[in-house]
């Protein structure tokens, strides 16, 4: 399995616009088939404004949503939206340790 995280780094006063947005970006993934994820929100303290996750089963799974994503032109404003309400944006892609304990 392979998780993909999304962090994001609001401008200053711009934290709900930066959560709207990424609702946005997740009724957007909802409306090209795709997963919409989970979103979490920073209740204080360090860290991003902002959390997205999302799990895909496989790397096939993952590499068919990077290549919806970017064939979109609606995610593209999405992501130029969001550039601009962020001081910082990061993503991490995991897998899963499946290992038995």
């Amino acid at each position: 399995m392979i998780v993909e995280t999304t962090n994001y780094f609001a401008k200053p006063g711009l934290a709900d616009a930066v959560l709207e947005r990424r609702r946005e970006g997740s009724r957007l993934r909802r409306a090209l088939g795709l997963a919409e994820g989970c979103i979490l929100v920073n209740r204080g303290g360090a860290g991003p404004d902002v959390r997205w996750e999302c799990s895909f089963v496989d790397e096939a799974a993952f590499a068919a949503d990077l290549a919806a994503r970017d064939a979109s032109p609606e995610f593209g404003r999405q992501r130029a939206e969001m550039g601009a309400l962020t001081d910082r944006f990061e993503r991490h892609v995991f897998t899963v340790d499946d290992t038995e304990l």
